[in-house]
C-alpha cells in the first residue's frame, strides 16, 4: 500500500509539448507517489502517451521539468530501477519465452528469476514455446513479464490487459495488486475504466493536454451528481433521451440504462408514460459516467 510519503518518485512540472501546431501537453503537472497504483485516463489524443514518453525518457521535454527518482528520465540509473510494458515491441519470434526473459533480465543488476516471472504472468506452461507461436493474449502476458524482469521499483503498464480473456485479466490484476503490496509503484494507462476503478489508488484524468480531475476513484465518481437509472420500459429510447435532465441512454438487452441529473423528475415522467415499468434500479454514477462527464465538461470549457 502507499506509504503516505508526500515526496513524488517521478513528476512532470509545468510541461508543454508540441508537435508542430498541435499542443500535446499544455502546462501539465503530474506527480507519481511511492507505492501507489496511479491510473492515467483520457480520451485518444489527450496527451497520455506523450506524458508517459517523457517519463520514460523516450521523448525530450520542450518546456517544463521532468524528473524520475530525482534524475533525468533517460539516465542509466533510472532505467535500471523502472520497467515498462508498451504497445510497441520488437520481440524476436524465434526465441522461446524463457529465453526472452533470461536475456532481458541480464540487462539488470538484480533480475527476478525466470521461473517466478513465468508464474506471475501466467506463462508457467509456455516457457519453452517460441514467441512467434503465441496467441495475442499470450504475447501480451510476455510483455508484462518483460516489464517486471528487472524487479523494478517503478513500472509503467500501457493497456496491460488488452486482448486477455476475463480469467487472464483478473490474474494480471492480482499481480498488479501484488506489486503494490510489495511497495512497488505502478503507472497504469487503460481504456478499461472498470480496471482503473478496481486497481487504482489514485486516478488522473487528462484531456487536451491538461489535468481535468485527480483523486481516488470514489472522489472522481463523486465529481458528477448524475444517477444511473436502469429499467425495463415500453417507452422508446429516443423518447427517453429527449426528456429533461437525461444525459445519456444505453440499451442493454431488455433494459434501458439512463444517466440523468434529475432522477426524481425522470422517474415521475417514466411512470406516467409507462405504468407497467419494471425491474427498476437507481444507483450512483460509475467511473465511466464520471469520466465522460469530465471530458464533456472539458470540451465545453474549451469551446466557450
Amino acid at each position: 500500500m502507499p506509504d503516505g510519503s508526500t515526496d513524488p518518485i517521478a513528476e512532470l512540472s509545468g510541461v508543454t509539448q508540441r508537435y508542430g501546431d498541435v499542443i500535446a501537453l499544455d502546462g501539465l503537472s503530474l506527480e507519481i507517489r511511492p507505492g501507489e497504483v496511479l491510473a492515467v485516463l483520457g480520451p485518444n489524443g489527450a496527451g497520455k502517451t506523450t506524458a508517459i514518453g517523457l517519463l520514460l525518457g523516450t521523448l525530450h521535454v520542450q518546456e517544463g521539468v521532468v524528473r524520475v527518482f530525482g534524475s533525468d528520465p533517460g539516465a542509466r540509473e533510472v532505467r535500471m530501477r523502472r520497467g515498462a510494458m508498451l504497445q510497441v515491441s520488437g520481440v524476436a519470434d524465434t526465441l522461446t519465452v524463457a529465453e526472452h526473459l533470461e536475456l532481458f533480465g541480464s540487462y539488470y543488476p538484480t533480475p527476478l528469476p525466470v521461473s517466478r516471472l513465468l508464474v506471475m504472468a501466467g506463462l508457467d506452461d509456455l516457457g519453452a514455446r517460441r514467441y512467434g507461436r503465441l496467441s495475442g493474449g499470450q504475447k501480451q502476458r510476455v510483455m508484462f513479464a518483460l516489464a517486471l524482469a528487472g524487479d523494478p521499483e517503478l513500472v509503467f503498464l500501457d493497456e496491460p490487459t488488452t486482448g486477455l480473456d476475463v480469467e487472464a485479466r483478473r490474474s494480471l490484476w492480482n499481480e498488479i495488486r501484488g506489486l503494490r503490496a510489495a511497495g512497488r509503484t505502478t503507472v497504469l494507462t487503460t481504456h478499461y475504466l472498470e480496471e482503473a476503478d478496481a486497481l487504482a489508488d489514485r486516478i488522473v484524468v487528462v484531456h487536451q493536454g491538461r489535468v481535468v480531475a485527480e483523486g481516488a476513484p470514489a472522489e472522481i465518481k463523486s465529481r458528477t451528481a448524475d444517477r444511473r437509472v436502469r429499467c425495463i420500459t415500453s417507452v422508446h429510447r429516443d423518447e427517453v433521451a429527449a426528456l429533461p435532465g437525461v444525459v445519456r441512454v444505453d440499451v442493454n438487452g431488455q433494459h434501458l440504462e439512463i444517466l440523468t441529473a434529475r432522477p426524481e423528475d425522470l422517474l415521475r415522467t417514466l411512470l406516467a408514460l409507462d405504468p407497467d415499468l419494471r425491474d427498476l434500479h437507481v444507483t450512483g454514477a460509475g467511473l465511466e459516467d464520471a469520466f465522460l462527464t469530465l471530458v464533456r465538461d472539458g470540451e465545453r470549457k474549451e469551446a466557450a
